[in-house]
């Protein structure tokens, strides 16, 4: 279960020790304090992610749950606007507005898009358009709807990341439908698009056919799945063709998977409810015949952990020495990790302890690679060297 909301008590351990492959700078200072926290604003109502059209090295778009987007001065972390409020939005618990992301060719065709639940919890993807007089607002009016997925006997589980892929295609990360154990079986099911990485034309909300097909559009199942088996993927992204993807674990293991190369993901099974990280879950024995993909990093719920939230590669130019290393974390346990990942394998694992943050619940990257840390207090931060 996505426990970021759930959770009223502060469950924050600031664990120390790296994870594996600790070394010293030149200087002798641990790496592992090298990069810090740098508040760039605080008092937001619930922020979920944090993201910026491409190219724009001036403005920060923060998501609040419950259905507003405001744009934030990157350098000042000003409020300049308030984007866009949603209506007919089911906020609380793992409901709200949780997924946004701009259009490749935003600058010329103003489109964005939003992951959210609506009045009825139903999963949505919409498309929205920039305001043509305003660049900080957006129309409301433009909404169009392009895939509605119910979602109407649980209130859990319910995803919420979009990012374009590589192709040009728009993919979505939905849960499995909720409850514990995925009862309905849905992560497993190719008829049904709970539990799945879609993959979608972002014009028509039909399954996107750039470079490849989509796997199940020629042998049965729902043409817009992509990747199956997931429990409740909280946050994915993409590092050039490569897929790094947070699922996050039922009770006793938390994971994330990396796929590389061109049609990353395409067509393989994560697991899930057959099995809970690389331990089997449904049945508890004999679970893997071979086809499904274990995780490339699992942890279990030790010192308080609970829930994994995916992030990013750093990309950006502020602290060089990190290029190319996979930031992700735990929303109960609070700890920041890292890998790099070369050859089907995690190196240099290790950890952040000032990056450490109570309650966090999303990682944000700016159109500039750097890379930001939202807490459900409010708080948006920007990693920076220390």
């Amino acid at each position: 279960m996505r426990r970021f909301i759930l959770w009223t008590t502060l469950c924050f351990t600031s664990l120390l020790t790296a994870c594996g492959g600790e070394s010293d700078t030149q200087d002798g200072t641990p790496a592992s304090t090298t990069l810090k926290l740098q508040t760039i604003a605080s008092n937001l109502n619930s922020p979920v992610f944090l993201t910026a059209p491409p190219g724009d090295a001036n403005r920060l778009f923060v998501l609040e749950q419950g259905g507003a987007i405001r744009v934030l001065d990157r350098a000042t972390g000003n409020v300049l606007s308030t984007f866009l409020t949603l209506t007919g939005v089911t906020s609380g618990g793992e409901r709200g507005l949780l997924g946004l992301t701009f259009d490749p060719n935003y600058n010329a065709n103003g489109r964005f898009y939003t992951h959210y639940t609506d009045a009825n919890g139903a999963i949505t993807i919409a498309r929205f358009l920039v305001s043509s007089t305003d660049v900080n607002i957006a129309e409301p009016t433009s909404q169009v709807i392009l895939v509605s997925i119910p979602h109407p006997t649980f209130a859990n589980h319910n995803g919420g990341m979009l990012a374009f892929g590589s192709d040009g295609c728009l993919y979505a990360a939905v849960g499995d439908g909720g409850s514990s154990g995925d009862p309905n079986n849905n992560a497993q099911n190719p008829a049904s698009r709970l539990g799945k990485l879609l993959r979608i034309d972002p014009t028509t909300g039909i399954a996107c056919t750039n470079g490849t097909l989509n796997p199940f559009v020629l042998s049965g199942g729902d043409p817009l799945i992509w990747s199956y088996g997931l429990r409740n993927p909280w946050r994915f992204s993409f590092d050039g063709d490569d897929l790094y993807l947070g699922d996050v674990g039922q009770g006793a293991r938390e994971e994330i998977n990396v796929s590389s190369g061109l049609n990353a993901g395409r067509g393989l099974n994560y697991g899930w409810r057959l099995m809970e990280g690389s331990a089997c879950f449904n049945p508890t024995a004999d679970c893997n015949n071979g086809t499904l993909t274990l995780p490339t990093i699992e942890y279990t719920h030790d010192n308080g952990a609970c829930s994994v939230t995916g992030g990013y590669v750093y990309r950006g130019q502020a602290a060089p020495a990190i290029q190319g290393t996979y930031f992700y974390a735990d929303f109960c346990a609070g700890f920041v990790r890292s890998f790099r990942f070369n050859n089907g394998s995690a190196l240099e694992q290790r950890e952040w302890p000032l990056l450490a943050a109570p309650s966090l619940t999303s990682f944000g990257q700016d159109a500039l690679g750097e890379l930001y840390i939202l807490t459900q207090g409010g708080n948006v931060s920007r990693i920076v060297p220390n």
